[in-house]
């Protein structure tokens, strides 16, 4: 019966967030999204390579939307999209085979990892996820795949975060480096 009362809940729902911090996190994520798809359609769709994954766009909730979050910090961001492409990327590798296998040890063993490192980053189990079942040209990356897209798309949308995020007074980015 305890079993089942937690699952009722119970708390307060979110307070509610003025205009101003509505339009800041509109701006910021779409400038820092907007790098990172301007340089993925503009520049690398043509290479072959890429810059963009899906997981970014719930790192933008988080760098833009959450900013005092622990899991919106720098660390967390790096380290989580980082950590996770190579958990990814070698659970493809390993496992690909069986594709329902690797996408489980991927998100699974990357959430273990970013607990151990303290760079618990949600969109980063979607970051190991797409490693998986990303198609052929995420497979034909490899580990290239961690490099670009995954770190050079985080650094981009982390230096949009760190300039946006401090603009108005009322905001403060990052609360912590580590």
């Amino acid at each position: 019966m305890n079993y089942l009362k937690k699952m009722k809940g119970g708390g307060q729902s979110p307070p509610q967030v003025g205009l101003q911090e509505v339009f800041w996190s509109w701006i910021g994520s779409f400038l820092g999204l907007g790098a990172v798809s301007l340089i993925h359609y503009k520049i690398l769709e043509e290479t072959g390579l890429m810059m963009i994954i899906g997981s970014f766009g719930a790192s933008a909730v988080l760098i833009y939307g959450a900013v005092r979050s622990p899991l919106a910090q720098p660390r967390n961001l790096l380290g989580g999209h980082i950590l996770s492409a190579i958990v990814g990327v070698s659970a493809f590798q390993w496992l690909g085979g069986q594709p329902w296998l690797a996408a489980s040890i991927a998100v699974s063993t990357s959430i273990a990892v970013m607990h151990l490192t303290k760079t618990l980053h949600p969109p980063g189990g979607a970051t190991a996820l797409i490693a998986v079942i990303g198609g052929d040209g995420v497979h034909n990356l490899g580990y290239l795949y961690v490099v670009m897209p995954v770190a050079l798309g985080a650094i981009t949308m982390l230096a949009v975060a760190l300039i946006i995020n401090n603009i108005p007074k009322n905001r403060k980015y990052p609360e912590s480096w580590y």
